[in-house]
Order: C-alpha cells, then structure tokens, then sequence
C-alpha cells in the first residue's frame, strides 16, 4: 500500500515540477538573451545614452543639460539661445532666458563594433561655455 501511494505522489509531483519548472526555464533564458543583447548593445555604442550637450556656465557650473539625440543641429561660437535655467523658483541661481554661446567643444568615441567603418567615431558629448544675456534683478 505504500508503494501504491509513493508511485501516485511521484506521478503528479513530476507532472507538477515540470508546470512550474518549463516556464520558469524559458523565462530565464529569456532574461538572460535580454541582458545578452543589452549589453553587447552598450559594447558597441548603440544603446541610447545619456550622452548629452551641456551648457555651462564662465564659473563651471551646469546650467541645462540636453539630450544629443534630441537636437537636430548644436549652437555655435555667437549664437544667442534660449534656455530654461532652474526655472523661476525664488532660490534660482539661473533663471530662464537668452544666453551667448562664447565656445562649443565636442567630445568623441571610437565606434569599435562588428560592421564598423575603419577609424569610425561617434560624437558622445558637447560642452558650450555660455554668458548670460539676462539683466542683474536687484532684490
């Protein structure tokens, strides 16, 4: 008799691991071809990243940070742009408005992937050092 029942509970205890452990095997291995891909992508520079153009200010500080992918073209040495500052919060120490583009420097990568062009470099940062146009508010 309890042979009987030993054979009955591994009949369905196998049935039952093989529920719970086909599915948990496939999500795994589909975490694991996720992560994979995610960081073959990184190795070769094509993961959307927080590259970005800053703008700073004559003193080193950051003012706005925009995303490269973002912009369609990057500012010039003598144009004048438009940022948004911190806002108009009362402890601002950059509020909105115009500002003069003094230098623009930009920083590359080498690109080192699989179907890469020889020497090929991709813009991964741009730094403009910016004058604000805005006049002194007296308090």
């Amino acid at each position: 008799m309890t042979h009987h029942w030993i054979s009955l509970i591994a009949q369905y205890s196998s049935v039952i691991g093989f529920m719970i452990g086909l599915p948990v095997m496939v999500g795994t291995y589909y975490e694991s071809f996720k992560a994979r891909r995610e960081a073959r992508r990184a190795r070769e520079g094509m993961l959307h990243s927080l590259d970005c153009l800053e703008f700073v200010a004559g003193d080193g500080t950051c003012i706005n940070l925009v995303p490269l992918e973002t912009l369609h073209s990057l500012p010039r040495a003598g144009d004048v742009i438009m940022l948004p500052g911190e806002g108009v919060q009362g402890s601002s120490n950059y509020l909105p408005g115009a500002y003069l583009v003094e230098s623009v420097e930009h920083f590359y990568s080498p690109m080192e992937y699989k179907d890469s062009r020889p020497l090929e470099a991709r813009l991964t940062k741009a730094v403009a050092k910016v004058t604000s146009l805005n006049p002194v508010l007296a308090a």
